[in-house]
């Protein structure tokens, strides 16, 4: 009968959607670093782990007021033994494991095994009970249960929970936890040599009765000190061999001191591109909207530049090492990751449809732009996709890849070469555009509805008195470019105006358009 309660009580758990999105939503705050939540959880604690030291310190010498020592021993202790609670209860499903023995054995037509499901679970619990990280929780909660001053001293246990709350100390921990092994055999060795080096000065001062060195304990001690290279000198030796046994202390410790260096020199070389990663990645998911350009190539580097210019948040992508490094050179946030992978949308964390205006495949590659539009496919159906053409032969393809728009050059410059035929002043703006130094931009200028009120159709613009070439109007209705606009198209909101000409001429043309709108509402 308690058998089949507890299974049920058990399935109970493992289907219940209030039950799993509450384990979650604690799960989320203590463990999920995007968790919006968490920053300030950690925050909360570590704020905590500073009263508790400081009380510390402070009562050493100083009378603490009773409040204070109330909090810190009671109120801060609760809050940990509820934290080291919470940690315990997600750190694994016990549900789940009954569930999952009960089912094991179901399918083998047998009596469920409670006693395997209950041992299996102590083991669960008791791995997560033994890690580091739970030890410390627990020593930093045992000063709520003892009153005596020694113990007190588990309160600086708290402070290593900083390792949970300080994302740089986690990185920290996990860049010296690369060199383990290097680690290991560092202190082993230099374990060797303050035993070697303790016995030997013990042996040769421990007899003299002018020497300071006494006993083993003082040998060690002063072993300890000599080879960390700081000689107190408290203690130094005053026979010629335990003089020699020094030096030799003296040249052991600047070896270790030397390799411990070159450890920790080596260990964040070796993971600073991926701290730098990281770093991006967290940056880029506190982005609110951005543009995702999935390649870095002559027409992404443009397309990069002329957004960034309208202030857009940029993101690109691209498996390439050399363009990573013409993109970071560019100054743009870039990631060393390949566009046509899911794990790289995965590692990046991003919620596509919120903070990603449009994703751009600019790969000068069909192949390549039409598998990264699959993949992002396959990730969301909704996002704005547009995708660089290179091939004609390939435009049912990029359709079929649920690509919305593609751009093809050739079909561009075509069209622009048929408008412009026959008008070599235009032609000289197209060549002034294409000169680096030169000061002619090309711009859009959104269509309001002052704009439509006041300048109805494309002739009463007048941008010919500002010298600024109207090269077409994009008519968000229609969807459709209208290269060189009769004077008689109307003009609606949500329109934008493609001109081209020096920058100074496109300011006072854009500054006229608002003037004259101020001047009629006088």
């Amino acid at each position: 009968m308690l058998k089949r309660w507890i299974i049920n009580f058990a399935y109970y758990l493992d289907t219940s959607k209030s039950y799993q999105k509450r384990k979650r939503f604690f799960y989320n705050i203590l463990e999920d670093d995007k968790n919006k939540y968490k920053k300030y959880i950690d925050i909360f604690m570590a704020i905590l782990i500073f009263i508790s030291v400081g009380v510390l310190i402070r009562e050493v010498k100083h009378h603490v007021d009773d409040h204070l020592m109330f909090f810190s021993n009671y109120v801060i202790s609760f809050i940990f033994l509820i934290e080291y609670l919470l940690r315990f209860w997600v750190s694994s499903s016990v549900s789940k494991i009954i569930v999952a023995r009960a089912e094991h054995d179901t399918f083998l037509h047998r009596e469920v095994n409670l006693y395997k499901a209950f041992r299996d679970v102590v083991k669960v619990k008791l791995a997560y009970m033994l890690s580091p990280m739970a030890l410390i929780d627990l020593f930093a909660i045992l000063p709520f249960y003892h009153e005596l001053r020694l113990l007190r001293l588990f309160i600086l246990f708290r402070v290593f929970k900083l390792f949970r709350y300080a994302k740089s100390l986690q990185t920290l921990s996990s860049v010296l936890a690369t060199k383990k092994f290097e680690f290991l055999t560092l202190g082993i060795f230099a374990a060797v040599v303050i035993f070697i080096s303790s016995v030997l000065i013990y042996v040769m001062e421990g007899n003299n009765p002018a020497s300071p060195i006494d006993t083993l304990y003082e040998a060690i001690y002063w072993a300890i000190v000599t080879i960390s290279t700081v000689g107190y000198g408290d203690m130094t030796p005053v026979t010629h061999e335990g003089r020699f046994v020094a030096m030799l202390v003296i040249i052991a410790g600047i070896s270790v001191l030397a390799f411990t260096t070159s450890l920790f020199v080596s260990a964040f070389t070796e993971k600073l591109d991926e701290i730098r990663e990281m770093k991006t990645i967290e940056d880029v998911s506190k982005l609110k909207k951005f543009y995702l350009i999935c390649g870095y190539e002559h027409v992404a580097r443009e397309v990069a530049r002329k957004l960034s210019s309208h202030r857009n948040d940029i993101i690109v992508m691209d498996e390439d090492e050399q363009r990573v490094a013409q993109a970071k050179k560019d100054g743009f946030t870039t990631l060393h990751y390949n566009p046509g992978r899911i794990e790289s949308y995965e590692k990046l964390g991003i919620d596509i449809e919120k903070q990603v205006k449009a994703i751009l495949c600019l790969r000068e590659n069909d192949i390549e732009n039409v598998y990264a539009a699959l993949t992002i496919r396959s990730i969301n159906k909704e996002v704005f996709i547009l995708s660089l053409l290179m091939s004609d032969a390939n435009k049912k393809k990029m359709t079929f890849a649920g690509i919305n728009l593609t751009v093809y050059p050739q079909e561009l410059v075509g069209l622009i070469t048929k408008e412009l035929v026959g008008k070599p002043v235009a032609f000289e703006v197209i060549h002034e555009l294409r000169s680096e130094n030169a000061d002619v931009k090309i711009d859009e200028l959104g269509v309001t509805e002052r704009i439509v009120e006041y300048f109805p159709t494309v002739g009463d613009l007048g941008n010919k008195d500002f010298r600024v070439v109207l090269l077409g109007i994009y008519k968000q209705s229609s969807d459709r470019f209208y290269f060189n606009p009769l004077d008689d198209m109307l003009l609606e909101v949500g329109d934008y105006l493609l001109v081209v000409g020096y920058q100074v001429f496109i300011l006072e043309f854009e500054k006229y358009l608002h003037t004259k709108i101020k001047a009629s509402n006088e």
